[in-house]
């Protein structure tokens, strides 16, 4: 019989072929390590890429929607104390003017392209003669408050004593003067002749009045105390007569015309302080004249404007 070979010398432990795979593996690691420290920023973005579309994190979107949004790929890697990568953020940007022109090239930038700004259209007719007479209005709003302004004071000139001693009272409202004339000094108790003396303070009341246009109503007030006289059957009849007793010394001055003046008889309807004393009552007791101004004395040629343009449009 031939010789038996000698028997094999013994291999290697079996534990030795899964050692030698996992030092593979690790060698493997460390060496992925070391290409992340030391990236190359053209494959990095290209590896980035692939990667976004391989785990489906972002959908794909047309050219025309260009995200404007940062990688999802982690933007910082520093495994070890390294230089700086040349490129620690990789960010996906659009400028405006850029994704204005690709929406173009796509064909969509003529559907959302913004018109220029056009030039407001001039104004109408009815706009133009809308707006002189607006200007109109303000102009003769100002030339009123102008002339209130100028008679209010002259008028504090003119009464500057009996304003002083309380016989009259002067108040200035938007619009109008109220010149208020109290029962003192002009009326007697109970009497709708005026005193006197107290004509020549009327003189000077018209010859500020009869400087410019305007409303003039002369109302006469009492208290509410009733009365009830040969004369005078009631407060409204005393009221009444002292108002028509001023509005003649008023006419005195031919340079007021009667169609300007209106008298009213108020009796005790509008007091100016509550009736619960002799001095409230007293101030309660007096006749005013208020003068008005109308926006229309001073537009006549308002009716103008509607119906005449310049260039002798009719």
């Amino acid at each position: 019989m031939p010789d038996k070979c000698p028997p094999c010398e013994a291999g290697l432990p079996p534990w030795l072929a899964t050692f030698a795979d996992l030092m593979s593996l690790l060698m493997c690691f460390f060496v992925l390590l070391l290409s992340f420290a030391t990236v190359d920023a053209v494959r990095f973005k290209k590896m980035a890429e692939s990667m976004k579309d391989a785990f489906g994190v972002q959908r794909e979107v047309p050219a025309a929607e260009i995200v404007m949004g940062v990688s999802v790929i982690k933007q910082e890697w520093s495994p070890s104390v390294s230089e700086q990568a040349a490129i620690t953020e990789i960010r996906q940007e659009t400028s405006p003017e850029q994704h204005e022109n690709l929406k173009m090239q796509d064909g969509d930038g003529d559907a959302e392209k913004q018109q220029e700004p056009q030039e407001p259209a001039p104004p109408s007719p009815e706009q133009l003669r809308e707006i002189e007479r607006q200007q109109a209005i303000d102009a003769a709003k100002a030339a009123i408050e102008k002339d209130l302004a100028e008679q209010f004071a002259d008028l504090q000139e003119a009464l500057d004593l009996e304003v002083d001693e309380g016989l009259v009272v002067l108040e200035r409202e938007e619009g109008s003067i109220i010149v208020r004339v109290q029962e003192k000094g002009s009326f007697g108790s109970g009497s709708a002749r005026l005193d006197p003396a107290f004509h020549e303070v009327m003189d000077r009341i018209s010859s500020v009045l009869a400087k410019k246009p305007g409303k003039i109503t002369v109302a006469g007030h009492t208290d509410n105390i009733p009365i009830n006289t040969g004369r005078f059957r009631s407060n409204w009849e005393l009221s009444s007569a002292r108002a028509v007793t001023v509005l003649h010394s008023l006419l005195r001055n031919p340079e007021i015309a009667e169609d300007r003046v209106v008298v009213q008889g108020l009796a005790d309807t509008k007091p100016v302080v509550d009736n619960d004393s002799p001095q409230n009552r007293a101030k309660n007791r007096r006749v005013e004249m208020i003068l008005t101004r109308a926006i229309d004395e001073n537009l006549d040629d308002l009716e103008d404007l509607e119906t005449e343009r310049p260039g002798g449009e009719q």
